[in-house]
Formats: structure tokens, sequence, C-alpha cells
């Protein structure tokens, strides 16, 4: 309960954690592009239930100015980041904040006063909660609408942190491309040849979901490895992702790759429902399901936000055959793909997004 001071109190009951997850629809209540997930779904990820929580230390802090509030953020101490990379780096997340110095900054001390009393001697963010999930802020890109799953905050975000302190750790590319009438040519020819050399692929299950999520993990764990920031998904953390795309995932978009029958490869690809999300504005009810029926059909963007390709088998045109086999089913339904996000140092996928004539347009 916030009192009439300014001041940062920990979300502690069920109505602070409440008061938390409403705040930014306030903060958005005049921003056409603001995409909020489902309350249902927020409030999940926020419960106890939530594995994060099982190898994290997780605080949910709210600003308040006179019995209103006007900021919130969370502190994370992942002990899987700490024990992978023998650091002390703790993270701050779900931030969000009116155009106030002061109350970036309360709320920024509470969190580094928090990750110092856990013996934690740096800070990153925003991670919400980690690279697995939503990360980082943007930069660039203010005039477009966010895509499924990507951050999307006001332009003064950058300016409230850079002047706490913090200073660019790396940044995430996010390319556009509209979708052609065929790929390019040496993509196709690739493809053939990866083909001829028993490389194949098949889309993932609904009714078997958790056996090809593991599938799945077991490929993301392993090329995802060297990525700036990865934490390997943990089991319990496949179970719960499973139980949030079961519903939203489409299975020709969500295709393993084999060579031999032996899984050596993923690609997903998303419908961007936030067209959808802006309309429904987290709520669930009979209206608001009747109006994301009539748009589903509607929707002509969608989002590249998984590819991975086991290291023993890369450079045998595996994803050449996962692009070519996505885009058939892709080209007359959809107008626009986001491939993103990208570390801008990972080379060999912007080279990649560039050959199928990707552009940068948000960080």
């Amino acid at each position: 309960m916030l009192s009439s001071e300014s001041e940062v109190i920990e979300a502690r009951t069920r109505r602070d954690t409440e008061e938390f997850i409403l705040f930014p629809f306030d903060l958005y209540r005049n921003d056409p592009l603001y995409s909020p997930e489902l309350l249902r779904d927020q409030r999940s990820y926020f419960s106890p239930q939530n594995p994060f929580f099982n190898h994290a230390d997780v605080k949910l802090f709210i600003a308040g100015d006179r019995g209103k509030t006007v900021g919130r953020v969370v502190s994370v101490v992942n002990y899987l980041h700490n024990e992978r990379y023998g650091d002390k780096t703790g993270f701050f997340g779900f931030f969000e904040s009116i155009r106030d110095s002061r109350t970036a900054s309360l709320l920024m001390d509470r969190v580094a006063d928090e990750l110092r009393k856990a013996g934690m001697n740096r800070m990153r963010g925003p991670m919400d909660f980690s690279t697995n999930e939503q990360c980082g802020f943007l930069i660039e890109g203010f005039d477009y609408p966010p895509m499924i799953m990507t951050p999307y905050n006001p332009d003064y975000y950058p300016r409230l942190v850079e002047e706490y302190g913090m200073v660019k750790s790396k940044d995430l590319l996010a390319f556009i491309k509209e979708i052609p009438e065929g790929l390019p040519d040496k993509i196709e020819r690739v493809a053939r040849l990866a083909e001829r050399r028993n490389i194949t692929t098949r889309k993932v299950s609904k009714k078997n979901l958790l056996k090809d999520m593991q599938v799945f993990q077991e490929i993301y764990n392993e090329s995802w490895s060297e990525n700036w920031g990865f934490i390997p998904l943990q089991d319990d953390e496949l179970t719960f992702l499973a139980g949030r795309l079961k519903d939203v995932m489409v299975p020709d978009l969500t295709l393993i790759a084999e060579k031999d029958g032996i899984p050596v490869g993923f690609l997903g690809l998303l419908p961007d429902y936030n067209g959808l999300l802006r309309k429904m504005m987290g709520r669930l009810n009979p209206l608001t399901i009747f109006k994301a029926f009539m748009g589903y059909r509607k929707i002509k963007d969608l989002r590249l936000l998984l590819l991975g390709i086991r290291p023993p088998y890369r450079n045998m045109g595996v994803d050449a055959v996962l692009l070519s086999k996505a885009f058939r089913y892709i080209k007359g339904r959809y107008e626009r793909a986001e491939f993103s996000w990208i570390l801008e140092d990972n080379v060999a996928v912007i080279r990649l997004v560039e050959m199928v004539g990707g552009r940068v347009y948000k960080r």
C-alpha cells in the first residue's frame, strides 16, 4: 500500500502485485501502439508457479508519489547466470516509469540496493526475466508497432537509465522484410542440395507438444550456447513455455529439421498477434474473444523469433531447408516478416537475413 509520500515499496501482497501489473495500462493509456499481454498470462508470469523463480530471487517494486503509482521495476538474481559465467551480475527488468528522472533513480536505487545485499557487484537490464524472454529497451523504431513478444517503451526510457549511469551492453537488432514472390535462388539451390543429403523437416505436433518441445530444448541449449548472455532453458521452464505457446503456435510455422532422422535444427515463427492484443487490452471475455476471432485472418505480419542449428550440422544447408519449407506456407498468407532479436555482432545470422533482403528497422 502506497503512502502519501514519494517512495518505492516491495510488492508483497496480491493487491500490490496487481497494482504492479496494471500500472502500464495507465501509463500507456493514450498510446495506440501499446500491446499488453492478456492479464491472465501476466498474472501467471508473476505468480510463484513460474518455474523461473526456482533458480532466481525476484522482487517486485512499485514507485509511488502522493498515493499514486508512478513506476515499477523488478530485481533479479539469476543463480544459473552467475553459475554459468562466474560473475556477480544482477538484473533489473519490467521497468516502467513516468517521464521523471527522480522516479527512475528511486527505482534503480532500490534494485541496486537489493542486488548489493545479495552480493552482486554489477547490474544489467532490462531483462524480463532473462535472455530467454524479452530484454532490452527500444531505442530506434518508435514509429512502428511492436511485434509479438518484443519490447516496447516510451522514447525517454533510454535517457532515464543513461542519466542514472547505465551504459550499453549490446544492441539487439530487428530486421524487417516484405514477403517476396520467391526466395533468393542461392537459398533455394542450397535447400535442394541439402534435401538430397537426407535433411528433412517436420511440423511440431500440438498433440505431442511437450515431446517436441523437449527436442527444441536440446537443440536450443546446444545451438545458442555461445550467444551473449545465454542461459540454458530448464525442464520446468519448458513445460511452462509449452503451456503458453500451445494456443498461439502454428504448426506450419514451427519446424524441426532432421538429418537421417536425427533432430539437428529448428525454426519458429509466430503470427503477429499484437494487433489483436491491442483490441483486447488484456481482457478475456466474450467480446474480446469475438474480436480476436474476427481479426485473426487479417493478420499479415509474422515474426521469426527462433532459429537454431546444432553446431556439427551448420554449413550443411539446414537453415536453407527450414526457410524454404516455411516460405511455402507463408507465401500468399502474410505480407511482412520481422527477424528478431539478433545480436549486433552475430555476423552469420545477419548475413543470412540480409541475403533474403532484410533491413534493420528497430534496435
